[in-house]
């Protein structure tokens, strides 16, 4: 390794957390500075734009950035050899016969770390203020999942003698329920689309120190509902105000959070555009469906500019929306299909 690169390495990583909100400019720099080092380290990525024909001196703002299709996870080992990382993580999607399992790469799991700290952090507040109780069937049972691996750090982090996971084992959680609302404990109940309905059909309801977060997906366990309709059976059954989502994908290290009103959150190191379904190279105009294209600046050593198989709306202040998806990707928070 040259120390030099080791050095641009620590640099472009502290850029990357040190992001402001709705810091545009420096997030197009930084954006660029990212893409010139994949572009010259990531040999997939490289291949990948050669192969569109881009001049890489033309690319000069974020529109101009190539996006690499999502499904390239899922036939090549996508990685930015730069810095000396070493016994890489290895991620892995729920993956079906008709989507296959990508697989990412994570040689530096500390940003991973860094990433969905900070975010929960911004979004949500300290862990050490909650409960954190996880109800994520289908991903325990797998191995290489990374929301189970955010969800561990997460009630780690909390310090509470209750937070933990929970499988199918309903009654156990719905005693854990009942003496955190004696207790009036800040509590965050993450789980799978699914098994927060079957815990909804309980007949328990919850008090607004609750915050109820779904990460999308029925995973062929129900029949796949609008996300609204989700929302709305969830808040009847569990008597809340607001049920709040998660959106992330095994390729990404970072999340966006709807807190409310179905319009999702970025934090200042991510970032939506969306582009034109019939034309993969040319972007939609705000409010408009389009195709959405990932730029997670914290997937420095894999790929930081990913075209995702989801559909969405760009809003104001770089919020958006989903609208569904192309096909049955394995993306969590993304659970409907278009009509």
């Amino acid at each position: 390794m040259i120390n030099s690169n080791q050095t641009i390495y620590d640099n472009l990583t502290a850029r990357v957390f040190s992001l402001q909100k709705d810091d545009n400019t420096g997030f197009e720099k930084l954006a660029l500075d990212v893409f010139n080092l994949q572009y010259t380290h990531n040999k997939i990525y490289k291949n990948f734009v050669d192969a569109i024909r881009v001049n890489i001196e033309d690319i000069t703002s974020l529109t101009k950035i190539p996006f690499l299709p999502i499904e390239f996870f899922k036939t090549q080992k996508i990685v930015t050899e730069f810095a000396e990382l070493n016994n890489p993580v290895i991620f892995t999607s729920s993956g079906t016969t008709q989507t296959g399992t990508s697989f990412h790469y994570v040689n530096d799991i500390t940003l991973y770390e860094k990433s969905f700290t900070k975010c929960f952090n911004l979004f949500f507040g300290n862990p050490t203020d909650y409960c954190v109780l996880a109800l994520l069937p289908s991903y325990l049972e797998r191995m290489g999942s990374s929301l189970v691996y955010m969800a561990q750090k997460l009630i780690d982090d909390s310090h509470h003698p209750k937070s933990g996971f929970y499988l199918d084992n309903y009654a156990d959680l719905i005693k854990t329920i009942e003496q955190l609302k004696q207790q009036k404990q800040k509590t965050l109940l993450l789980g799978v689309s699914y098994a927060l309905l079957d815990l909804a059909n309980k007949n328990i309801s919850l008090p607004n120190n609750f915050t109820v977060m779904e990460t999308g997906g029925m995973k062929g366990r129900r029949k796949e509902m609008l996300k609204e309709e989700l929302h709305a059976t969830l808040k009847e059954k569990l008597k809340l105000q607001i049920i709040t989502s998660e959106y992330g994908m095994t390729e990404l290290l970072s999340q966006a959070y709807s807190l409310q009103n179905g319009l999702f959150q970025n934090p200042p190191w991510l970032r939506v555009l969306t582009r034109d379904t019939n034309d993969p190279f040319s972007f939609t105009s705000p409010n408009k469906t389009g195709g959405i294209n990932v730029i997670d600046l914290a997937n420095i050593n894999s790929c930081s500019f990913i075209a995702t198989q989801d559909l969405g709306k760009i809003h104001p202040n770089n919020t958006f929306e989903l609208m569904g998806r192309f096909d049955n990707s394995d993306i969590r928070g993304c659970n409907l299909l278009i009509n």
